[in-house]
């Protein structure tokens, strides 16, 4: 079910306007069934003011009054014949101007942290423009030396959901032109919940080790060890002791 405009400050209304049970505006306006009851207690938005669904073409009379005859009944949104066929709008998402100045944060820590995204797909998600991407990109934006990245999540410029599915988006590209994918790319390329349930991987050795080994002609661990232990294959030398006949003769 579409979620109405203003949802919790509808729930206001309804809850101050109506006799409909907490179930019934919890599900309509998709809150959870304490929150409703701490409306009308007066515990939860206390200083929100109540938006009329009725004047505002979300409900009818009719189907608040049905609603209220059945408590089992589930509100609908009312039908908006004026939205059927609506496009969605392209472009850059629109961001407000309190948070407009955490977006070189935000699109630092996507280059930073996932660099297979493209700069369309960071775009859309923190709502920017593709030189503001590039010049974070290259380091040339005026204002590096003071830019830390901020996960956007955090920030509120996008949702969790949407990241992960641009990073899955550029992971099923990446496989589609068929470039080979290192570990770190790969946990980069999944979603935050699988990167998490992933084990880490073992490694294999590499070819070159040891090589520099048999270019000296033996292994130095070998001498190593030599060297601590010493040469054990003439007694008297390690003990150092004298022969009787160099012994001087005591007075």
């Amino acid at each position: 079910m579409a979620k109405p405009i203003m949802a919790k400050a509808t729930a206001v209304w309804l809850v101050d306007n109506t006799t409909l049970t907490f179930k019934q505006v919890a599900d309509f306006c998709e809150l959870h069934e304490l929150e409703v009851q701490g409306i009308a207690d007066g515990d939860v938005a206390a200083g929100v003011k109540g938006f009329d669904p009725i004047a505002n073409n979300q409900l009818t009379a009719e189907e608040i009054e049905k609603a209220e005859k059945s408590p089992l009944y589930k509100l609908k949104l009312k039908f908006n014949a004026a939205a059927v066929g609506e496009e969605k709008r392209r472009g850059p998402r629109y961001t407000p101007l309190s948070k407009r100045q955490d977006r070189p944060a935000s699109i630092l820590w996507l280059v930073k942290f996932h660099p297979e995204l493209s700069d369309g797909q960071i775009s859309k998600l923190v709502g920017t423009t593709k030189p503001t991407i590039q010049a974070l990109r290259e380091r040339t934006h005026w204002n590096i030396a003071n830019i830390q990245p901020i996960d956007p999540v955090a920030l509120g410029l996008c949702k969790q959901s949407e990241l992960d599915l641009a990073v899955q988006k550029a992971a099923a590209k990446k496989a589609a032109d068929g470039s080979v994918m290192s570990d770190d790319e790969r946990r980069k390329l999944v979603s935050t919940e699988q990167s998490l349930d992933m084990e880490p991987e073992a490694r294999m050795p590499s070819a070159i080790e040891g090589l520099e080994t048999f270019s000296l002609g033996g292994d130095p661990r070998d001498e190593e060890k030599e060297e601590a232990e010493g040469d054990f294959s003439d007694a008297d030398s390690f003990f150092n002791l004298p022969e009787s006949g160099d012994e001087e003769e005591q007075p």
